[in-house]
């Protein structure tokens, strides 16, 4: 197989494209530096391009490899042919490999094996050629031995079907036709194991969807249900059609002495043998592809999470609320250092609310304090009213903001946050990271495993390894695409940045914190383990503001320092007389851009993205997002009447629509139907993780604590 042609039709770009990408990760380079700085040799291949790409290229390779593995045992076995060979190397799948090998894999003893031991072998070839013109029980007759343990000619022939309906169930073609019929006409059927039973599984307790039409979110339902013990699922395959495809394809002869036995071998091969295996086979397939879907969810919900802009400039008191140990607060400077931390108790049960407020007028007050920043966790929605109150108390203008507290638990009982705040609590962290997601939500939920961050669904039943993996990559894209300041950032930061692992990380902040700030970007070649491989990868998306020189604080790889300090002089700007942030309008004075790369020995995507940063170096990405919504007023449940039209934030894309938080501390559903007038295959077509969207309220259901919503006809 040519696999870089193979992945080259598969993404729908070039092959010298695919061939450039793959000896590039071949040679170590990692995905953020090849999609940013090695445009020239992909053809400007994106990050999730190349992920994709990378992703195929493993599988393919592995698939190449199974093969050379296959054939060679069979090669040993001494029973390859020329035809079996030409078979395995053009199979496209890993799947389509086994069915191949099935026959020539090393058995367990089965009903077949222990016939074959009994000498019963001929018998099942006079069966299989069909042209006996004896009863096949006469036929068995002579196979009976007492030596053999053959006591009947029933007996004998028994034994003879089981070898054939050995041998029908490990015919390759037989599976892959089978497979293909179960996936395009099989029924997959739920059922309750007790029918009384009050669950969150109620709609599948008596549901069927064919094969290839059930959704993805239904497919895992379908697994979580039934690994609780609540529902039993199958796959109904097409028997009747099976059965006679087998037919056709075993019995080729109308003899009546064989037809007969046949047939019922054919029935017991495909029951006992076949459709069990493909029957896990589909699930399994199935439960790939949904995986596979929730995966890319998420990943997309993540990047859109870990993309939501940042609040700079503001001192923000952040607010872990609970109702018995009290509400935690931590009130963390613009640069995100903690200046005070305390603990208020005015919520049940000893609504201190008086006394709460005066604390909070202090810090406020104190400390200049503008933003609050209020986890979304037990009793929010309390802690929400007493913040407002406070708020028309106040002589100063004061916002909050509702924050998705997922994953704060998580980090706030970590070793990292331990380290962080030694002499802190978890409630106390937990607050120092309320507000930091505000001031910069990158940085802070880098802290936390992917994982624990609430924007997939089904998370906790997948292939973990498979989705950390890809997880992982949309958090190193997101800090690459966005950069991060080298005497700032933090370990957990840092190790996500193209290049440097865990230990280097470590390393880099070790060096800076014995060594005082850098003042060049050469000066990362000093930091143990970090050597000329590692600081290609990363040197390009580390900033240092006011270093030695200024492109230190641009994303111009050191790579291009002469080529852009060439571009300057031929521009008309004086050595050292010019400051990133002074060159607006800097491409406009490019004529021939072709023309000018050539003479710079770079390549005319370079040029453009040098240009670009020294019209705005450093520019963060995130600003083109929608900001958070701040409020000073408060809604609840009931104040929500059908029709009402309120503005909100996306908090969650799933496969059937969109969780939207409007402010009342209930999530409300806007289910796909209602996304867009336009016909849409999934939400995430028309709406991300950190939209602020127009909502009008369907449906209130206050027993059940539902809101559905509508975006259509605002």
């Amino acid at each position: 197989m040519d696999i870089t042609a193979t992945i080259a039709a598969e993404l729908g770009v070039r092959k010298n494209q695919v061939d450039a990408a793959v000896k590039l990760i071949d040679e170590g380079n990692t995905i953020p530096f090849i999609a940013r700085y090695r445009k020239e040799a992909t053809g400007a291949l994106n990050d999730e391009q190349l992920r994709n790409l990378f992703e195929r290229l493993t599988y393919l390779r592995n698939l190449e490899e199974k093969k050379e593995q296959v054939i060679a045992t069979i090669e040993e076995q001494g029973k390859l042919t020329e035809e079996l060979k030409a078979q395995i190397l053009a199979a496209q799948t890993l799947v389509v490999v086994e069915d191949l090998y099935r026959p020539y894999r090393p058995k367990r003893r089965t009903r077949a094996t222990v016939a074959k031991e009994k000498g019963l072998e001929p018998l099942a070839n006079i069966l299989m050629l069909q042209l006996t013109d004896k009863p096949m029980l006469e036929e068995a007759k002579a196979f009976i031995s007492e030596e053999k343990e053959v006591a009947t000619a029933e007996e004998a022939l028994a034994g003879a079907k089981d070898i054939v309906a050995e041998t029908i169930s490990e015919e390759a073609d037989y599976r892959i036709r089978i497979r293909e019929l179960t996936t395009k006409k099989g029924v997959v059927r739920s059922a309750a194991k007790d029918a009384e039973a009050k669950t969150v599984y109620e709609m599948y307790y008596d549901f069927s969807e064919p094969v290839n039409k059930l959704a993805g979110h239904r497919v895992l339902a379908l697994n979580r249900g039934e690994a609780e013990k609540v529902l039993t699922v199958k796959v109904e395959a097409p028997e009747e059609d099976i059965l006679r495809y087998l037919e056709k394809q075993v019995i080729t002869r109308d003899n009546p002495n064989t037809r007969p036995v046949l047939q019922e071998t054919i029935a017991d091969s495909y029951d006992r043998l076949i459709a069990p295996a493909i029957e896990r086979e589909v699930r399994s397939e199935l439960t790939e592809k949904a995986e596979d879907g929730a995966i890319g969810v998420f990943g997309k919900n993540l990047g859109q999470l870990l993309m939501q802009p940042p609040i700079a400039g503001k001192v923000v008191l952040g607010w872990d609320p609970a109702f018995r140990t009290g509400c935690k607060l931590a009130v963390v400077d613009a640069t995100g250092k903690v200046l005070d931390t305390k603990v208020i108790y005015p919520t049940a049960p000893q609504n201190k609310v008086e006394e709460s407020k005066k604390l909070l007028k202090q810090m406020i007050d104190k400390y200049d304090v503008s933003l609050i920043s209020v986890g979304n966790g037990t009793a929010s929605r309390e802690s929400e009213m007493v913040i407002v109150e406070l708020l028309k108390e106040l002589k100063k203008p004061v916002q909050y903001v509702i924050v998705n507290e997922a994953g704060a638990s998580v980090y706030s009982a970590s070793k990292l946050a331990t380290e962080e705040f030694p002499n802190f609590d978890v409630g106390q962290r937990s607050a120092a990271s309320i507000a930091r997601r505000l001031q910069d939500p990158l940085a802070e939920l880098v802290k936390i495993d992917p994982k624990a961050i609430g924007v997939g669904q089904y998370q906790h039943d997948m292939n973990q390894k498979k989705l950390g993996e890809a997880l992982g990559g949309v958090v190193e894209d997101c800090v690459n695409r966005v950069g991060v300041d080298l005497n700032t950032a933090s370990a957990s930061l840092l190790e996500y940045i193209s290049g440097i692992s865990k230990t280097v990380a470590k390393n880099i902040v070790a060096y800076r914190e014995a060594n005082g700030r850098f003042v060049s970007r050469n000066e990362l070649l000093k930091v143990p383990k970090l050597g000329p491989k590692a600081y290609e990868q990363c040197a390009g998306f580390l900033r240092i503001s006011n270093g030695k020189n200024p492109l230190d604080a641009t994303s111009v790889h050191p790579e291009s320092y002469d080529a852009t300090a060439k571009l300057l002089e031929k521009l008309g700007y004086e050595k050292g007389a010019w400051k990133p942030g002074q060159l607006s309008g800097i491409s406009n004075k490019v004529k021939d851009k072709k023309k000018l790369a050539g003479e710079l020995g770079i390549g005319e995507l370079t040029l453009t993205d040098i240009l670009s940063e020294l019209e705005k170096p450093g520019r963060d990405p995130r600003e083109d997002m929608p900001r958070p919504i701040l409020r000073s007023d408060v809604l609840e449940m009931k104040d929500l009447t059908p029709g009402m039209v309120l503005k909100g934030t996306v908090r969650n894309v799933i496969d059937f629509g969109a969780f939207v938080d409007i402010g009342v501390h209930q999530d409300g559903l806007v289910h796909i139907s209602q996304i867009c007038d336009r016909y849409i295959k999934h939400p995430l077509e028309a709406l991300s993780v950190g939209d602020v969207v127009e909502v009008k309220v369907l449906e209130v259901d206050l027993q059940k604590k539902r809101i559905a919503l509508t975006m259509k006809g605002i």
